[in-house]
This record gives structure tokens, sequence and C-alpha cells, in this order.
């Protein structure tokens, strides 16, 4: 079981979202605790951070498996997530 930690940047994010994709985000995030690597999740070229796709918004995170530790950075529009 890895713990989730939600930097102060993801938190508004999600607060700025629609109250209904703020929800769903908001399962997902926790869901991520218990797998970290769901199947629909992809690694970001040339990095090791991963990406959920809910909708149309990208959670952004990343995984440090000694620490056993999820990090989410971001939760942006995909047409803005990867800049």
């Amino acid at each position: 079981m890895y713990s989730v930690r939600i930097l102060r940047r993801a938190i508004k994010d999600i607060a700025d979202l629609p109250k209904g994709y703020a929800h769903l985000v908001s399962q997902h995030i926790d869901r991520l605790g218990e797998n970290p690597r769901p199947p629909n999740a992809k690694r970001l070229r040339g990095r090791t951070d991963y990406s959920l796709r809910i909708g149309v918004y990208r959670i952004l995170y990343e995984i440090d498996d000694q620490a056993q530790m999820v990090t989410v950075y971001r939760v942006k529009h995909r047409r803005e997530a990867y800049r």
C-alpha cells in the first residue's frame, strides 16, 4: 500500500475543477494508493512521471517505490497538462 501525497498546487488545481470532475479526480487519486500504476496510466516520455486520464483532465504524479509514496503534483486540462 502506497501513501499518497498531494502538493498544494494540485489541491488548488482540484479546487478549480467543475464539481463533477473534482469528485471523480479525488476518487482516482485515492485509488493510486492501492495501485499506483493502473492500466490506463501512461508514463511520460523522457521522464519518470505518470499521467492518469480522467475525461479531459490529467492527473500528473510521481512514484517513489523505495519510500512507497505517490506524489500528485498537478491536475490540469489535457491541453495545458504537458507544457
